[in-house]
C-alpha cells in the first residue's frame, strides 16, 4: 500500500492536472446534487434528477474537447431517440390495442438493429459510437416504458431537462475551472516523448558497450522509457481527434 501511494504521489507531481480534474468532477457532482437537496429545484425535475447525476459521472472527461464531444453525442442521441419513440407511441395509439405490441416490438427491433449496424462503420465509430449507443438505450427505455405509462411526453420532457442540466454543468465546469485542452496536452506529450526517446537509446548503447557491470535502477528505468512512448499512441490519436 505504501509503495502504491508513493508511486501515485510522484505521478501526481509530474501531472498535477489529474488532481485538478478530480476536484472538477467533485465540484460538478456537488452542484448537480443540489437538485436533490433543494426543494424548489427538486420540484422542477422530480425523481429524474438522478439522471443528471449519472450524466455528470459518465460524460465528464479530462480534456474539454472530449467532454464537449460526449455531451453533444449524449444530447443528440437522446433527443433523436426520444422523438422517434414518441412518434412510434403516437402511431401505436392510432392503431388500436391489437397491433400495439406488434408495432412497438417491430420498431424496437428495426431501429436497434440499424443503429447497431452503424456502430461498425469506422467513421461513425470514431466520433459517434457513444451517441449511437445512447440512442439505442434511450429508444429502448422510452419504448418499453411507454407501453404502460400514459404520460410519455411528460417523462420525455423531464428526461430532456436532466440532460440539459448535466451536460451544461459538465461543459461549464470543464471550461471555466482550469481548462485542459487536447491540443495543449498533445503538444506536451510529444515533447515528453521526444525527451524520453534519446535517453532510452543512450541507455541501450551504454548497456551494449559496458564491461559487464550491473546497470543502475535509474539507467534501467530510462532504458524502458520506449514502452511508455509506444503505449501513448492510442492516447495521442484520441487527442488529435479532439
Amino acid at each position: 500500500m505504501w509503495m502504491f501511494l508513493r508511486r501515485a504521489w510522484h505521478s501526481e507531481i509530474d501531472d498535477p492536472g489529474k488532481v485538478i480534474n478530480c476536484v472538477k468532477v467533485g465540484i460538478a457532482l456537488s452542484v448537480v446534487s443540489l437538485f436533490y437537496y433543494m426543494g424548489p429545484l427538486y420540484d422542477g425535475v422530480g425523481e429524474t434528477a438522478v439522471w443528471a447525476v449519472m450524466i455528470v459521472v459518465v460524460v465528464f472527461e479530462y480534456t474539454v474537447g472530449v467532454t464537449i464531444s460526449k455531451c453533444l453525442n449524449r444530447a443528440t442521441g437522446t433527443c433523436l431517440a426520444g422523438f422517434l419513440a414518441i412518434g412510434v407511441h403516437w402511431l401505436v395509439s392510432k392503431s388500436g390495442n391489437k397491433f400495439e405490441p406488434i408495432i412497438t416490438g417491430a420498431s424496437l427491433f428495426l431501429l436497434a438493429s440499424v443503429a447497431n449496424f452503424f456502430r461498425f462503420i469506422p467513421a461513425v465509430k470514431k466520433r459517434f459510437d457513444y451517441g449511437t449507443m445512447i440512442f439505442i438505450l434511450t429508444f429502448s427505455l422510452v419504448s418499453i416504458s411507454g407501453y404502460w405509462v400514459d404520460k410519455l411526453r411528460e417523462m420525455a420532457r423531464e428526461r430532456f431537462s436532466t440532460i440539459v442540466i448535466g451536460t451544461y454543468l459538465c461543459i461549464l465546469t470543464s471550461i471555466m475551472i482550469f481548462p485542459v485542452w487536447a491540443g495543449q496536452e498533445l503538444h506536451c506529450s510529444t515533447i515528453r516523448n521526444m525527451e524520453k526517446l534519446p535517453k532510452s537509446l543512450e541507455c541501450c548503447v551504454a548497456e551494449y558497450f559496458d564491461d559487464g557491470e550491473k546497470c543502475s535502477d535509474a539507467l534501467v528505468q530510462h532504458q524502458l522509457a520506449y514502452k511508455c512512448i509506444l503505449n501513448c499512441k492510442a492516447i495521442e490519436e484520441s487527442m488529435v481527434s479532439y
